[in-house]
Order: C-alpha cells, then structure tokens, then sequence
C-alpha cells in the first residue's frame, strides 16, 4: 500500500505529490476526471507560490510557457486612477505568472510522472474515507485503498473532509462575475488592468499567446453567457473593442467562503480548496494550496520517520487558517472594491486611491499585498 495517498489531482495535489515523492515516499493520486479539463480559472501564480513551486523543479518550465506581469494600471472613465508596479518586491520573482490552469496541470502531472509513472490513477471517484487509527481506509469506484496517511485535495466540496467530519461553514457573498478570454486587442502588453466604473469593475489580464482574459462584475449570475454578451459589457463599461468571434473561454460565477474548522484531522490532512475556498477575486486560492503542501509536506516525511510532529502539524494548522482567513478578507476587499458606486462616491475613492498609490510606502505596500507577500 502506498505510504500517503492523496485525493484529488489537480493542481495543489500533483504539487504534493510530487514534493513526497521528491522525498522518497510512496505516494499515489485518487483523480476523478479522466482526463484535464481544457476550461481555465485559474490563472496567477503569486511570488511566494513560485518560490514554493522551485522546490518541485517546475517554475523555468512554467515560467517559459506563461506572461510575466510587472504590475497593473487603474482606470476609470478613461482616465488612469493609479498605476502599480511590482519592480521593489522581495525575492526572485518580482512579477505574478499569468498562465492558464491547464498548462499548469500538464506540467505539474508531466513531472510527478516522471518521478512515479503509475503514481496519478484517472478516473478514481471517492466515495468514502475511513480513519482507523492505525491507518487509512478509501472507497472508490475501484476498491478500496489503504494507507498510511490520506490528505485531501479534492476541492471545495471535499469529500475527504465531510468523512473526517471537519465542519467547514459557507459564507456566500451578492457578487456575481462573468468572464472569458478573448484575441488581445489593447495596448497594455503584460500589464494588468483595472476599470473601476459605476456599474461595477472590469478586470482584464494577459495570457500566453496574445490572449486577454475580461472579468465583469454582474448584479446577478448569468445563466448562460455568450462571447457577445461578455464582449459588449466590456466595451460598454470600458470602451475597448474585442473581437467576441475568437472567443475561447466563457464562464460565469458567483463567490462563496468556506474555510475548514481545522486542517488536520487523525491521519487525515486538507490542502487547496478542501481545506479553505475563497473568492477567486485576487487569484489567491490555487497559490494558497500550493503554499499549504510546502509546508505540510516535511511534517508528513518527518512522521513517517518516526519523528512526532504534533506540535508541527498544531502550527501548521494554525499558520495554514490565518492564512486563509487573511486571503478571504483581502478578496473581500477586491469585492467592495468592484462594486457598483454612484458618481460621486467613485470620483472621490478614485482620487483618494490615486493619491495614496503616489505614497511609496503606500504603493509598496499594496503591492506586496496583492502579490501574497
């Protein structure tokens, strides 16, 4: 039987695995899909995740496949409101990777591969976990999987979590988004960009191959969006043009909370969504996960060995929370931030929000914050 097993292949579970295997563990992946999904949200990988990401022998590939963005501009009726640059973060990586999910999937499965070809098993539904104190017992559609340790990857509505009993309670929020990505008709390059307008924000990011992804912030969820719907929005709140014929992705979404009342539970750990879902408004939640493995990772080699890691895996769970309650309220205020406002009120927070960004500290600051660190 394999030493751990983890549940969930995606991009927080193939980034786990491939960190134990990297220790000599044996380590195998229950994956329901049978195969990667070619629809994308997830699309930032943060500084600090990328220094996570070293560990795994990944971020030059990532790097060579994605857009580096240096920092973003503001606007607001036509006007710039604030610029923000990334140049002064700490570390290597002074810019957030823009590059869409799959392509992450793809390399992270590619290099768990070649470190455990049979390791990532497609097609496995979960439907049970059963922690017996000694060991682990999973149910899936092809047995039952005994292991030493079971963490859960498996998403926000984590089976591995329900079966540890791990309350988890959700918090849903009024905002609603569409988004979809469409040929790169601006002039911004790798920068990001902001419109903040009375109707409500527009967010617009740079993808590989002259691609630009829009998000826009709706007063209720659209049940069906279409290129055109998507693409009018963007010109009727922003003035730019996009050519809604080359579409290639569209989705539409509302936002929830739901952090895990705890991380560890018995020989059951969360990671990734499982253990924390937060609004994907800030493009935090796949960076946190990864950030969660490369500080679980050590504890669960170290017990293996022998070595008791309570009190590790006590900090763990408590560092792992803040971490996740800080990211929720910052996307909350990304929110408030996106939010519809009367004429007056978003000229005075705009020029409020010009003038603090002109404040070096100030403008460190932000930036540190909304790249993780």
């Amino acid at each position: 039987m394999p030493e751990v097993l983890i549940v969930g292949g995606g991009p927080v579970g193939l980034f786990t695995a491939i960190l134990l295997a990297q220790a000599g563990v044996d380590v195998e992946v229950l994956e329901r899909r049978t195969q990667r999904s070619p629809h994308s949200r997830a699309i930032g990988i943060h500084p600090p995740a990328l220094a996570a990401l070293e560990q795994a022998g990944v971020v030059e590939q990532l790097l060579s496949a994605g857009v580096k963005i240096p920092g973003g501009v503001a606007r607001s009726l036509g006007r710039t409101v604030a610029e923000l640059s990334f140049e002064r973060l700490p570390g290597r990586h002074r810019y957030v990777l823009a590059i869409p999910q799959e392509q992450t999937e793809r390399v992270l499965a590619e290099r768990l591969a070649a470190l455990s070809p049979t390791a990532l098993r497609r097609g496995e539904t979960v439907t049970a976990v059963h922690d017996l104190g000694n060991e682990v017992l999973t149910v899936s559609g092809s047995g039952t999987h005994r292991s030493a340790l079971l963490i859960g990857a498996d998403g926000a509505r984590s089976t591995v979590r329900d079966a540890a009993g791990i309350s988890a309670g959700v918090r849903p929020y009024p905002d609603a988004y569409v988004m979809g990505d469409f040929p790169d008709t601006t002039a911004d390059g790798s920068t990001a960009a902001l419109y903040l307008e009375p109707d409500g924000i527009v967010e617009s990011f740079p993808l590989p191959g002259a691609v630009r992804r829009w998000v826009v912030r709706m007063p209720s969820l659209v049940a069906d969006p279409t290129a055109e719907t998507v693409a009018g929005l963007v010109t009727e709140r922003t003035g730019v043009a996009v050519d809604s014929s080359n579409n290639t992705m569209l989705s539409s979404f509302t936002v929830r909370r739901r952090i895990a009342d705890r991380f560890v539970q018995g020989r059951i750990a969360l990671v990734g969504d499982a253990a924390h879902e937060v609004s994907p408004i800030g493009g935090q939640g796949m960076n946190l996960g990864w950030l969660d493995a490369a500080q679980l990772v050590p504890l669960v080699v170290a017990s293996l060995a022998g070595t008791d890691v309570g009190l590790g895996l006590r900090r763990f769970n408590g560092e792992r929370r803040r971490a996740a309650l800080a990211a929720a309220r910052q996307a909350h205020i990304n929110m408030i931030l996106g939010r519809p406002l009367p004429g007056p009120v978003l000229a005075a927070r705009n020029r409020l929000m010009g003038g603090m960004a002109g404040v070096p500290k100030v403008h460190d600051a932000v930036a540190r914050t909304f790249t993780m660190h």
